[in-house]
């Protein structure tokens, strides 16, 4: 009965003693659990005489109850005190300005692109798209580009491997990750009544060595515009006005023969140089005056042709440029391969 009695008072110090719930549930353990002191003398009690057992076992339970109670009640006032704790550590002062989150960017190709649809949408163009893995009749044979002709040789494609078991099938309509974008042009002049204005944004791959001003993917722009009386004056006035909206200066062009196999007459553009005004005082224009900015020509009569136009009743222009050159010449970029390397610091930039 002694031992009880300085074990009740022992216990009812611990359980005043406790600070916090983890504390309280180590002493319910240490004196009420499995191996817990009252416990043990709780299965003592089969060991006594008849008299002693029905009285240390009464007290033993009575003990064991009361410590209960006590826990319980002690338990209500620290989870009490824990939660007013954590409500004053979690409060959030409503009147605090709030803390600014990281904003992401746009990256400048696509910041290029979206100012060129625009400008482009605004001159009447409508936004057509295409896939990127063709067949070879739509990348070149289609723009009069047929497996013998040298100007193939302009292009370092990237061909796909396809099945032996398609067998013949697959030997005439061989695919291939596109060249440029002018399979479309070849695809809407198709499934579309003319007259009409497109531009042609997208991604095209060649097969050839990486360096400042190369690389096996680039973003391209497609342009077509077809009617009864479309001229290469059309062409002068879309470009001029275009070039001038896009670097916000006054741009003037000047259009050089060259050859394209899917145009003819074709033309190389060159603009103004928008560094040094035309000036020919710096190295983006190797001090000429003028910089190469896009091919472009009349569509040719074999193309309207495959696509089954009569070239006859209908004519017009098509045109092509470099979306990542155009980025370059106008944020000043020195390096192709800054577009695809992930480096946050150039492309915070923009």
């Amino acid at each position: 009965m002694q031992a009880l009695d300085i074990l009740k008072e022992s216990a009812l110090r611990s359980i005043e003693s406790a600070t916090d719930t983890t504390a309280l549930r180590d002493i319910e353990i240490a004196y009420l659990g499995r191996s817990g002191k009252v416990t043990s003398i709780l299965r003592g009690v089969k060991d006594l005489s008849p008299d002693q057992r029905k009285h240390i076992g009464r007290e033993a339970n009575l003990l064991r109850s009361v410590l209960e109670d006590v826990i319980a009640e002690k338990r209500r006032v620290l989870n009490k005190q824990e939660h007013a704790e954590r409500l004053g550590k979690e409060r959030i002062d409503i009147t605090q300005p709030g803390v600014k989150m990281p904003r992401g960017g746009l990256h400048p190709l696509t910041i290029i692109r979206r100012d060129i649809e625009r400008i482009f949408s605004s001159l009447g163009f409508t936004i057509a798209v295409g896939q990127e893995v063709e067949t070879e009749h739509y990348n070149f044979d289609a723009l009069n580009i047929p497996a013998d002709h040298p100007a193939r040789d302009m292009w370092d494609t990237f061909w796909i491997k396809q099945k032996k078991d398609e067998g013949q099938r697959a030997e005439k309509e061989r695919l291939l990750l596109r060249t440029h974008t002018s399979p479309v042009q070849v695809r809407y002049l198709e499934a579309h009544q003319p007259p009409f204005r497109i531009i042609v944004p997208g991604r095209a791959f060649r097969y050839e060595a990486t360096d400042a001003s190369h690389e096996i993917q680039l973003y391209q722009l497609e342009g077509l515009m077809v009617g009864e009386d479309v001229s290469l004056g059309h062409f002068k006035y879309i470009i001029t006005t275009f070039l001038s909206e896009l670097f916000q200066k006054e741009v003037t062009i000047r259009l050089r023969p060259s050859y394209f196999p899917f145009v003819e007459p074709g033309v190389e553009v060159d603009m103004s140089c928008v560094i040094c005004g035309g000036k020919k005082g710096c190295s983006v224009c190797k001090r000429t005056g003028w910089v190469e900015i896009l091919g472009a020509g009349m569509v040719h009569p074999y193309v309207f042709k495959a696509a089954g136009l009569n070239p006859k009743y209908w004519q017009g222009f098509a045109f092509g440029m470099g979306i990542d050159r155009v980025a370059m010449m106008k944020y000043h970029i020195p390096d192709i391969r800054f577009f695809h390397a992930g480096d946050e610091r150039f492309l915070k930039q923009f």
